[in-house]
């Protein structure tokens, strides 16, 4: 029994000495109480004349490989968030017309999920899809509405959230990884927009029964790194 114990541990081991580094590039889209409810629509990353655009998406991802099949994740985001009534198909949000902009910085932490064995250790091509869960952090600007605007307050508001990504990577390298994935967050607020701002002097608009998602279209490059399994005879 001992020794069923420790070739248990040591197969354990031998599967959690690969870690990944990576950036984020990407796009986002909001949905809620203003501009499109397209659920993937990213922005652009590059305007007309070729210039990066200010509201990209762009991060940080660290990775712990449990198992060729599940792995630790965690990310840090900067977003830019806006919505514009007249870029809608909706009659009454184009007669309506309103607009805004926030700045967003957003904190993921959870467990991802792979459909095909993604063991690092092994030579040859690898790739698989995967879906990834767990708890995000956001910080954003306050807003609020009044006299048909939606006005910054010069404050942050944070709210807590449910990622929901849904992905593909691939082993270009020995130790380079690339991947793409759509991932939408479910917030635990109705007021990214200014739509719900409850404070004193400020109107509320919208639908006070839905919460605020947003989404991110990206692509990820990583690196990864760590000691091969060393398998042990007792």
């Amino acid at each position: 029994m001992r020794l069923i114990i420790v070739f248990l541990l040591t197969t354990q081991v031998s599967f959690t000495q690969i870690y990944e580094v990576g950036l984020s590039l990407g796009g986002s889209n909001f949905i809620g109480d203003v501009g499109k409810t397209s659920f993937i629509s990213p922005n652009e990353i590059f305007n007309k004349e070729g210039e990066v655009n200010r509201q990209m998406t762009y991060g940080l991802l660290l990775k712990w490989n449990r198992s060729p099949r599940h792995s630790y994740r965690f990310s840090v985001l900067s977003s830019h968030l806006s919505g514009n009534d007249l870029d809608s198909k909706d009659p009454r949000r184009i007669e309506r017309g309103l607009m805004f902009e926030s700045n967003l910085f957003e904190i993921s932490g959870g467990m991802e999920f792979t459909f095909l064995d993604f063991n690092l250790h092994e030579p040859g091509l690898k790739y698989t899809p995967y879906i990834f869960t767990g708890l995000v952090y956001a910080k954003f600007d306050k807003l609020a509405y009044q006299n048909n605007n939606i006005l910054k307050l010069g404050k942050k508001s944070s709210s807590y959230g449910i990622p929901f990504v849904l992905g593909f990577k691939y082993k270009v390298l020995e130790q380079v990884i690339i991947s793409a994935e759509v991932g939408s967050r479910y917030m635990f607020t109705d007021n990214i927009d200014g739509s719900l701002s409850n404070e004193d002097n400020y109107t509320n608009f919208g639908n006070i029964n839905n919460k605020d998602w947003y989404m991110f279209s990206l692509i990820n490059l990583s690196y990864t790194f760590g000691r091969k399994p060393c398998y042990c005879n007792y």
